[in-house]
This record gives structure tokens, sequence and C-alpha cells, in this order.
């Protein structure tokens, strides 16, 4: 039987919770069973990892889903865990589970995580015996690793003699295949225009908060000096996207030779780039300027240049004023026109961000007659009282573009909604997880909703961090 692995869509959630319904029927009998079936995956959490990317399902020749794989981040540093793997049991001993196995370990692996963890039943032949055959081991549970997961079965009623840890060791990718890296979005907490500088730019105020959701890059590198996007993006030419710019702005920099002279100079450092794009286009959320940050970031690490971050910042800078954040990776306040940083710690915050699905030209509102332009200058300390919270372009935006105004009335119902950047999209805070996702269910259906926290470390730099850990391994391991 055929069938196709690829990333879950929100709209799959459903069908997967009643996959998941239906596979723990396959427990009834087992001193376990008492546990299954009281515990089901809470539908929320399982929307908020599609929106990472970090679920997996497979399709039947009907495109309809029969398994899934589920990763979990919540170990933190190199290790990663599965947090479920179903397939519904019509469908068993097909390969379909060590298929999506082997698909999330992949990915992990790209990712730079260097170890997979989970907790299954020894005495099931379909688990501690199938993940055995897949590299898993099982390891002390005393561990400290492991307390997290332990804790967690104890809230769920779930017998602690019944389980087993396993583990999994990965290694590095190598250097021609690809890796994977994220590129978080943003949003402006605020933002106010203080002047206009005799350039022609604005000088502003705002406060860049990162997020733990974003777009996804993957790179390959070459040794013939090329720079290739792969895919298609609408709207974005390859020669004209800022992922492209970038790697070729780090090329010229480093005093890499371009293609054309790699037979008087030889090997030469090159890229193949491609983007998963989850950010909406021109939504104020960052995510052009979060991608080429990414790639700066990344290339640095994978061509060995080691360049400052402050190098990286400038170079940044040069393809656009948001660039530095991301390449910093911490939320601060930025003035100027956005490249003067000052870090800034912020409260743990869950925020919903709704896409009105409207495309906001930025170049057409900072020419606007009506946009407020010389707003006296906020402090850092009236951001933090709740005193600063505005958008300039926020009666701009609401006046021209109907659907971001009805997003913002919508939104307005629950709290206080802000435009993010010069929109389109929008967004609130919110103190609670739950209230969160309560929010973002009542979404009307000509928006789509995102859940994002707000985090002061991008994931960026815990990848780099992963990437790094594990290029020194490889150095070690081959003696280098």
């Amino acid at each position: 039987m055929a069938f196709l692995i690829e990333r879950a869509e929100p709209s799959q959630v459903d069908a997967l919770c009643a996959i998941e319904r239906q596979a723990v029927q396959l427990f009834r009998g087992h001193p376990a069973w008492p546990s299954y079936s009281a515990m089901s995956i809470p539908p929320e959490l399982l929307q908020q990892a599609i929106g990472r990317g970090l679920v997996w399902v497979a399709l039947n020749e009907a495109a309809a889903p029969v398994g899934f794989v589920w990763l979990d981040t919540d170990a933190g540093g190199a290790v990663i865990g599965i947090a479920e793997i179903d397939v519904l049991p019509e469908y068993g001993q097909r390969g379909i589970g060590a298929a999506l196995l082997e698909r999330a370990c992949a990915w992990a692996r790209a990712a730079g995580y260097r170890r997979v963890d989970l907790g299954t039943l020894a005495d099931v032949r379909w688990n501690a015996p199938f993940y055995a055959k897949h590299g898993f081991a099982v390891v002390d549970k005393d561990d400290p690793a492991f307390a997290y997961a332990r804790q967690r079965d104890r809230e769920n009623g779930f017998p602690d003699h019944l389980r087993v840890f396993m583990s999994r060791p990965l290694s590095a990718p190598g250097h021609d295949e690809w890796t994977v890296w994220p590129a978080p979005a943003k949003l402006n907490l605020f933002l106010r225009i203080t002047g206009r500088r005799p350039d022609g730019y604005h000088e502003l105020q705002t406060v860049f908060r990162l997020l733990d959701w974003g777009d996804e890059i993957r790179l390959r590198l070459r040794d013939d000096g090329e720079i290739r996007r792969h895919g298609e993006i609408p709207g974005v030419p390859a020669h004209t996207d800022l992922v492209v710019r970038a790697a070729q702005l780090l090329q010229q920099h480093a005093g890499v030779p371009h293609s054309a002279d790699i037979e008087h100079a030889g090997v030469s450092l090159g890229v193949d780039i491609e983007v998963e794009k989850r950010i909406p286009m021109g939504g104020g959320l960052g995510g052009g300027s979060s991608d080429a940050a990414t790639v700066l970031v990344a290339l640095n690490q994978l061509w060995q240049l080691d360049l400052a971050e402050d190098v990286l910042a400038e170079l940044g800078r040069q393809l656009g004023a948001d660039v530095p954040v991301f390449v910093r990776g911490g939320s601060a306040w930025a003035e100027g026109i956005g490249e003067q940083l000052t870090p800034l710690s912020l409260p743990s915050r869950h925020y919903v961000v709704i896409d009105p699905h409207e495309s906001v030209p930025t170049a057409a509102l900072f020419q606007a007659s009506e946009l407020t332009r010389n707003a006296p200058r906020a402090t850092i300390s009236s951001f933090v009282s709740g005193e600063t919270t505005e958008n300039a372009f926020a009666p701009v935006v609401r006046a021209r573009h109907p659907r971001v105004a009805a997003a913002l009335d919508w939104l307005g119902g629950f709290g206080q909604a802000r435009l993010s950047g010069s929109g389109g999209c929008v967004f609130l805070e919110a103190k609670s997880f739950d209230r969160a996702t309560t929010i973002t269910a009542r979404c009307p259906a000509a928006f789509t909703a995102q859940v994002a926290m707000g985090v002061d470390v991008s994931p960026l730099q815990d990848a780099l961090a992963r990437h790094r850990g594990a290029a020194r391994a490889t150095r070690t391991t081959d003696g280098r």
C-alpha cells in the first residue's frame, strides 16, 4: 500500500486525535489500560505543535490521515522527545509507524538535536521492541534527564513501574546534508515615530518581542560557490529574496569567490536554500527579515567563518532595519530606524496572533499624510508601566484596510488588540496558554489564528547552540 508522509496541517487535528483514540484500544486488557483510557491528547497542544512543524502525518491513497508522530521539545537543549506516535489499527504492520519514526528522527538530526528520548511499555511488542529495532536503547529512568517526564506520568496517573525510557543518539549532519534552522516571528509591542531624518528615513521607538513560532530555513552546503533557492515563493523572485541576498552579502564579506572564479580558486562555499513559510508576508511579523538573519547566523556557522555577532548584525542592517534584532536573538527596546537595540527582559506571555489575510504595503503607510511623525519620545519605564502601548500605524491601517480593522475589532472584544509593525497581523496578550487557546478557538473563519509564546532568547540561538555542539562532537570523534 502506498502512503505519503508530510507535515501535518491544523485542519487535521480532529482526525489525529481520533487516530489516537482508536490506537489506544489496542491496550485493552493491559495493566496500563486504565491510565491510557483516561488520558487523551489535548487538541490545543497538538494544534500548537503542528503550527511549529513538530508533527508529521501519514496519508493513505485517499489523502486521509492514518497515522502521525509528534515531537516534544520540552526536554530542552540538544534533546528532543517523541510525544506521541500512533497508527490506525487497521493500517498496522505496514511500515507506517517505522516511516513516521524515521522521518521525525531525520528532521531532529537536521535540526541539530543529538538525542531522541521517549517513554514506552517494555512488554508490548509495538512499543519497546519496535523502538529497539530503530536504534533506541533502554536507559536508566532515574537519570535526572527523565525527571520531568516521570513527573508528568505521575500527574496523569500512569503507573511508574510499567514505564521504561529509551534513547537514540543522533549524529551530526554531514557536509553535503540538509540542516534545519528556525526563523522566528516578532511582535512590536508598541511603535512610535518621533521624527524624520534628512535622508528620508523615520526615527522610531519600539519594543521587539521575539516569538517561539515562525518560518523554517533549510540549508545544504555546496562546493561550487553557487547560491540557489529551491522552491517558489509567490511574488518573491529568487534574486530579490532576502535569504539569497543575505547569503550573497555574507559570501562577499568573507571573500568567498563567486562560482565563475572557482576554476582559479579551487573549492568555494555555496549553499542551497529552502524556505518553509509560516509567517504571513506583509503581516508586520518580520518574516523576511528573520529569514535573512537566520541565513546569516547559520551560514556563519556552516561556512566556519567565525564572524562576530556585531559584524553579522551590521551586515543584517544593510539588508533591512529589522534584521539585526533577529541576528542578536533577543527581545529588545529599539530606536533609530530600529537598529539601535537595548536588550530587554520581558515577562512570560502567550499571544493570540491573527492574520486577517490582507497584506499591508509599508511604503504607502510611511507616505500617508495622516501618519503621526512627531510623537514625543517614550521611555522604557513608560512602556514597562503600561503607559506606552500604541502603534503609530494603527489609525492609518484601520482607515485603509477594512479586513485588518475587522480583525482589530473582533480581537478587541477579548482585551487590548494591537497592530504589529505596519500590519496587517494583529495580536492580543494573554496571561495563560488556556486563555490564548480559548480565544483562538473562537476565531472567525475569515481569519487565521496562531498561539505563540514570547521568548527572551530566540529559537535561532538555541538552534545555533545545538549545531555548534554537534559540530564540536564530530570534530572530537574524528580527532580533529
